[in-house]
């Protein structure tokens, strides 16, 4: 059982009560996207015989199909792949970027080096099945105070570029998480200079979070996965890509079979995850966000460094909080992990993560394993000692969690 520290409760309720302008932006943001998602449904005439899946190699499978138009159309784009067999965040994009570049293409990030499970996949750390081992050329930019380096840009877009990546969310860095507004400007800063480039967005951590979608500001493709935003912390496993037709075309091929592509691919039990999971989601990520607002603000009052301050503007589900020491970040993810419902037995300790050179600590008492949406601390045992957190299925559940975390941080 929960044992809350009566005093850390008035905190969290008397800074709650300063925040009801800020949720009811985030109420109207998550009507508006339930609207978007239902008028989707509405639109491809979902019945209950699209909830079966299919086995063996997965032909006909209606729901399947149905299931990417509804994706495509949420998020504004021409296709999608959406697959139980795309494993992770992480393998949508490299399913993406493998389909979509060739050798003797470059590829361009514009957000710095990518995180750290792309590192063996680029090929910026040796990697035999690398892109770079196939041919392929990297390259890089650094953000700039934040934003996009345009006077470097300009420079490189002179040179053969077949695809910019842009990778929205922090990752395991410091920076901001890159808004709409931003990733529209450089967009159209780009198509200006070279229409043909393909713009491939890692959209990670970020749907639902804004209005509008990367694709719908002009991104050529987008990908993430569904144990983050969009699978509502109902899908078991699974991620998407959306984008160009042509493009996503490419990428089934390279997922599945060259001229079978789309065609293929069982969804077992997935069809009736998949699609409640997109149902519930505007809900489930106004509920992370609004986790993750009262985060900021009581970590904030107790006098600890956060990112994003509660008034600032987002563009992703994911806080920081900056710890003074080792000790700290261990006990406040300790605190989140025993106030889930799964393992909160389970005392978490820094270990070894594949794709990671540090250690990590990692709270996630989740029904899924490694769901982001479900609540979830984590980060890399270094200087500075910054917490990652994310996630909250409902409202009421992140606020346990913050009270139980703040209760153990204080012992």
């Amino acid at each position: 059982m929960l044992n809350l520290n009566k005093k850390y409760i008035d905190l969290v309720n008397k800074e709650e009560k300063k925040l009801n302008n800020t949720f009811s932006k985030i109420d109207e943001l998550s009507f508006k996207n339930s609207k978007k998602v239902l008028d989707a449904f509405h639109k491809y005439n979902v019945t209950e015989s699209d909830l079966g899946g299919t086995t063996g190699y997965g032909y006909n499978d209606f729901g399947r199909d149905k299931i990417e138009s509804i994706f495509a159309d949420v998020l504004g784009a021409e296709g999608a792949l959406v697959r139980t067999q795309i494993i992770s965040g992480t393998h949508a994009i490299t399913v993406a970027l493998q389909g979509i570049l060739r050798p003797g293409d470059t590829l361009l990030s514009i957000t710095g080096i990518p995180y750290d499970t792309l590192h063996e996949v680029i090929g910026i750390k040796e990697n035999n099945s690398s892109l770079i081992s196939y041919g392929i050329n990297y390259k890089y930019i650094s953000l700039l105070d934040n934003d996009f380096d345009y006077v470097l840009l300009k420079k490189e877009l002179k040179n053969n570029i077949k695809v910019i990546h842009i990778q929205r969310s922090r990752g395991y860095s410091l920076r901001e998480s890159l808004s709409i507004e931003k990733i529209e400007k450089v967009i159209k800063f780009i198509k200006n200079i070279n229409k043909n480039i393909i713009i491939f967005i890692d959209n990670c951590y970020c749907e639902f979070v804004e209005e509008k979608t990367p694709i719908e500001v002009g991104a050529d493709l987008i990908a993430g996965s569904l144990i983050k935003n969009l699978g509502g912390g109902i899908a078991h496993n699974g991620g998407y890509i959306a984008g160009r037709k042509e493009l996503i075309e490419l990428c089934a091929e390279r997922l599945n079979v060259p001229g079978q592509g789309k065609e293929v691919g069982p969804s077992g039990d997935a069809n009736k995850l998949f699609l409640q999971g997109l149902y519930f989601a505007p809900s489930v990520v106004a509920s992370a966000i609004k986790t993750s607002i009262l985060t900021s603000k009581v970590l904030e009052a107790l006098g600890y460094e956060v990112s994003p301050k509660y008034n600032e503007k987002r563009s992703d589900i994911v806080e920081l909080i900056y710890f003074n020491n080792e000790k700290e970040m261990i006990k406040y993810a300790e605190g989140v992990q025993s106030s889930g419902a799964i393992n909160a037995n389970i005392t978490p300790i820094p270990s070894d993560m594949p794709g990671y050179d540090d250690k990590i600590i990692m709270a996630s008492a989740s029904f899924v394993q490694g769901s982001s949406i479900e609540i979830s601390a984590d980060g890399p045992l270094k200087e500075p000692y910054v917490i990652f957190q994310q996630g909250s299925l409902t409202y009421d559940y992140g606020k346990l969690a913050l009270i139980n975390a703040i209760s153990k941080l204080n012992e």
